[in-house]
């Protein structure tokens, strides 16, 4: 399958299948470093990975593998994660992480019933218990998704503690919205192991993004954000922004109407994130390997 493009904002491509090249002898000494970090981490306790490279990087090159050391907590075969829709209509999924909060969930839920769009909403379990007030009653037509309950970075914290994060926000969703969550997405998109456990042990599907608001780059030019996201865009995108955060989130937020009123133009419609994944059809199935002979290599 050809690679995707991530965007115009990013210039990166994503492919349905990445090939795994064989390791330098570079990438074997840093991953022996990397192994040795490791036990020293298991030194210290398991229950949390160091965050010896920054909150923006995952840690130890990645997290604990999914199942390594608990091959009993894996209850299916696979885990979905989905970037974007394999799909061929115009039609896109905007989602919100990080809310609700009183300073921009209003705002934003606001100009999607101006707009009649309905959108995704990945809350934080802590936040919808203190804001209930502001979003119940009007996320009708629109999906919530778990965004953990305190937005800790996932990929650090060992199973039965991401477990928890989940099933907390889990329990508050259904209590505020009358539904039960069945997305996930982690907090900075980050994903570790024990994520995809919980994941699959609590039936989620996991959802990041294949294209995003970046109002740091565009905060002395909003208009370029608007035109960023409605140039770039492509069939079954799934577009992240928040609803919390620094004043610099009214870079995109201020232009929401007009990204809505610039892809109706094109030709766009909006969708829920199960909406869009329902609308899309099945992936195929990968082809069978061919028969080898014995003596083949």
């Amino acid at each position: 399958m050809a690679p995707r493009s991530r965007g115009a904002d990013t210039g990166e491509t994503m492919a349905a299948h990445v090939r795994i090249p064989r390791p330098s002898r570079r990438t074997l000494l840093r991953g022996g470093l990397l192994a040795l970090a490791g036990a020293a981490a298991g030194a210290v306790g398991a229950s949390e990975v160091p965050r010896w490279c920054g909150w923006d990087r995952p840690p130890l090159g990645g997290g604990y593998a999914a199942a390594a050391d608990t091959p009993a907590a894996a209850r299916h075969a696979d885990v979905t994660v989905r970037y974007y829709a394999e799909t061929r209509e115009k039609v896109v999924a905007l989602t919100f992480d990080d809310g609700p909060g009183p300073r921009w969930t209003p705002m934003v839920l606001d100009t999607l019933a101006a707009a009649g769009v309905p959108a995704t909403f990945f809350m934080v379990g802590r936040r919808l218990r203190e804001h209930a007030a502001l979003v119940r009653g009007r996320l009708d037509g629109h999906e919530v998704g778990n965004h953990s309950w305190s937005h800790d970075d996932l990929a650090t914290l060992d199973l039965p503690r991401v477990t928890a994060e989940l099933s907390r926000a889990h329990d508050v969703i259904g209590e505020v919205t009358g539904r039960a969550p069945t997305l996930m997405r982690p907090p900075f998109g980050h994903l570790g192991g024990s994520t995809l456990l919980a994941a699959d042990s609590m039936g989620y599907d996991i959802v990041l993004w294949n294209r995003q608001m970046r109002e740091r780059a565009y905060a002395a030019d909003p208009g370029a954000q608007v035109r960023a996201i409605v140039d770039g865009a492509r069939p079954g995108d799934i577009v992240l922004a928040h609803d919390v955060g620094a004043d610099r989130r009214l870079v995109a937020l201020r232009g929401l109407g007009a990204m809505i009123a610039g892809l109706r133009d094109r030709g766009y419609r909006f969708a829920t994130v199960s909406q869009l994944l329902a609308a899309a059809p099945d992936r195929p199935s990968a082809p069978a390997p061919s028969a080898r002979s014995p003596h083949s290599s």
